[in-house]
């Protein structure tokens, strides 16, 4: 009953087509994944290698993550944050965000509990509280051409659907800056955020994944640093895309202590911790020069910049967003009709580039699809050859049923029946 409760996953029908096509000889430019391209900086690999040549590195590790990484974890926030926190009782290290996520909602969910996810998310944020047995209400976000969420809006939604659930949520899921939109935040969206959970009495459980991944003087703003957060917050990081990381799996949780409790017992029934050796190695990360995320920050600043320029020129107008390792571009108009899934399997087949539709992430993403920067420049060049002359054709027929519906119209002015035909007609 509960695998009835997952639907196919989207990226799962985009992947299989991806692989159809380079066994058939096609060079696929991949944009349908975050998975970062560089390597991992060279003094976090040097100490994975040391601690992995001590015998005693070699057996059972700490569920909860080994104290100096505990130790890490607390004074990475003190440091960035201004945040005091306790090693020991609010902070966890975890496989990666998915793993948290997973296992923290396993511990926190009874049946039927309720929490709130805005829509568009990361899947794993709705699923992991729908595998443990719990529900999920959602509303659409909005964001201004910046990527700069509307606040307001926000919490007005926020509101209404604490009005219509029942019973009441027990739980808000945010994600900024947010995967897959980009959107952003002020400090003023916590400090509103914190107020309202102690007013209707919820806990929040903020992601910040891409908090470093920020561009033109943005700076991300943390939940843990407004003044009562943890009373009623946690909030995760992923060492995955600051630190080129992703394989190692290396995530945390920190802040209320009752929550980070709960996610350190269920993880001691489930599991013996990361290997010792990578946990070593995620403290040198956290603790060492920050000039690797300095340097990753700005090569996908650069791609970013490199991929608007060249897709605008082959017609794909796209707007630059103010942080994470993602592009959430729109659809263009005459091809809107399609949807992201049918759109991205075209994209595919025509013009050998994947990306990751939009319907994958919640109804919301539909008229959008998320490109991930993890493509050199002189392939991200290529795909926007690409996508020129696929575009161009799917212009061409798009004006084609139009102009086809049109000459149908006898006796009837089509000009205000169809205000779509005279655009095309225009730009023809």
């Amino acid at each position: 009953d509960r695998m009835k409760r997952l639907p196919k996953y989207v990226f799962a029908e985009v992947n299989e087509l991806k692989m159809a096509e380079r066994r058939a000889g096609v060079d696929v430019i991949d944009f349908s994944m975050g998975n970062p391209d560089g390597d991992t900086p060279e003094h976090i690999r040097e100490k994975l290698i040391e601690s992995a040549q001590k015998t005693k590195t070699h057996g059972y590790s700490v569920s909860k993550g080994i104290p100096k990484l505990l130790l890490a974890i607390a004074d990475w926030y003190k440091r960035r944050y201004d945040c005091d926190l306790d090693p020991a009782t609010e902070c966890v290290a975890t496989m990666g965000s998915k793993e948290g996520y997973a296992h923290l909602a396993y511990a926190i969910t009874n049946p039927g509990d309720v929490a709130i996810v805005p829509d568009p998310t990361y899947p794993i944020h709705e699923y992991s509280f729908i595998l443990a047995g719990g529900n999920v209400a959602k509303f659409g976000i909005e964001f201004d051409e910046d990527y700069k969420l509307n606040e307001d809006k926000f919490f007005e939604d926020l509101e209404r659907v604490f009005k219509e659930s029942s019973p009441k949520p027990k739980y808000v899921l945010v994600n900024f800056p947010h995967n897959p939109t980009t959107a952003t935040v002020t400090q003023d969206f916590y400090v509103r955020l914190v107020a309202m959970a102690k007013e209707k009495r919820f806990y929040i459980i903020s992601d910040i994944a891409y908090g470093d991944i920020t561009f033109d003087g943005y700076v991300t703003p943390s939940i843990m640093s407004v003044p009562g957060a943890k009373d009623v917050a946690v909030e995760s990081f992923t060492l995955s895309k600051s630190y080129n990381m992703a394989g190692w799996r290396v995530g945390f949780f920190v802040g209320n202590k009752k929550l980070i409790g709960a996610l350190q017992k269920i993880k001691s029934w489930l599991d013996y911790g990361m290997f010792t050796p990578i946990q070593d190695a995620a403290t040198i990360a956290l603790n060492g020069d920050q000039q690797c995320v300095k340097d990753i920050t700005e090569k996908y600043n650069h791609r970013q910049e490199v991929l608007l320029e060249a897709f605008d020129r082959a017609g794909w107008h796209i707007r630059k967003n103010q942080a994470s390792m993602f592009v959430w571009a729109k659809i263009p108009p005459y091809a809107e009709h399609l949807g992201s899934l049918e759109f991205s399997k075209r994209l595919l087949k025509e013009a050998s580039i994947a990306v990751a539709p939009g319907i994958g992430f919640g109804p919301h993403g539909d008229s959008y699809v998320r490109i991930a920067l993890i493509e050199n420049d002189n392939r991200i060049r290529q795909a926007a050859r690409n996508i020129k002359d696929f575009l161009k054709n799917e212009d061409r027929e798009s004006f084609d049923k139009l102009w086809e519906n049109c000459t149908k119209l006898v006796w009837i002015d089509w000009r205000e029946y169809d205000e779509d035909i005279i655009n095309y007609i225009e730009k023809i």
